[in-house]
């Protein structure tokens, strides 16, 4: 019982980062989710209409084209990071590699395929490896489209409910797609994404965050890149 006791506390303690923000996420949604449909009830009692059932607003285009709205532009984020960081630089980040020294991830795996815990990947060479080596923003980018994707989809439905209660037909998703609308909903994300992303490299040259790997040691110089 000991051993299984320390067991499922080591496992807590190196998988707590991923805990945290899963259950930060988790309640985040949850709020989202009865806080939406507080207010979708509210408006459609304005004009005289039935409410919805919590089901009925989960599946709604109003919720789903909020929710993949705003995980599109996450993804894009975290996509467009992961790529820039790889090719650019910002001096005295520790968002960034050092442009004046060599960096670990620039190390050519094939150099490292004997080895016994290297990826199985990296140990089969070939194409396989090729796209291992660059898997994160291949996975971040498609994860990107989809998102793009399904809030384009639910929010040409959002759209045609909108058009069908005032009488005009519903848009194609052709149509949707080139509507300002659509558009502005994206970029409205995108760009707050950014913004942060550009804010937290450049304030990380100067200001330190104790114990936290996304900043440089207190006492580092504010000339030094990297995190180490």
């Amino acid at each position: 019982m000991a051993a299984a006791s320390t067991h499922m506390k080591n496992w807590i303690r190196d998988n707590s980062l991923t805990i945290a923000l899963l259950l930060l996420f988790a309640a985040s949604l949850t709020g989202q989710v009865f806080a939406g449909w507080a207010q979708e009830n509210q408006t459609l009692a304005e004009h005289d209409q039935a409410p919805l059932t919590l089901l009925g607003f989960l599946t709604s285009g109003e919720f789903l084209s909020a929710l993949f709205e705003n995980w599109e532009s996450e993804f894009l984020q975290m996509w467009a990071y992961v790529t820039l960081t790889a090719y650019l630089f910002q001096r005295g980040s520790p968002e960034s590699k050092d442009p004046d020294s060599p960096s670990p991830q620039d190390r050519d795996p094939a150099l490292d395929s004997d080895k016994p815990d290297a990826p199985g990947p990296v140990r089969k060479g070939g194409l396989i490896a090729r796209l291992y080596a660059h898997s994160l923003s291949l996975t971040l980018m498609a994860l990107f489209i989809a998102s793009f994707l399904l809030h384009w989809v639910n929010s040409a439905r959002r759209r045609a409910q909108e058009a069908a209660e005032h009488g005009d037909p519903p848009p194609t998703l052709i149509e949707h797609l080139t509507a300002p609308q659509f558009w502005f909903e994206s970029f409205q994300n995108w760009q707050s994404e950014f913004l942060s992303t550009a804010m937290l490299v450049v304030l990380a040259i100067w200001l330190r965050e104790r114990g936290s790997p996304e900043s440089k040691p207190v006492s580092a110089p504010h000339s030094q890149t990297g995190s180490h």
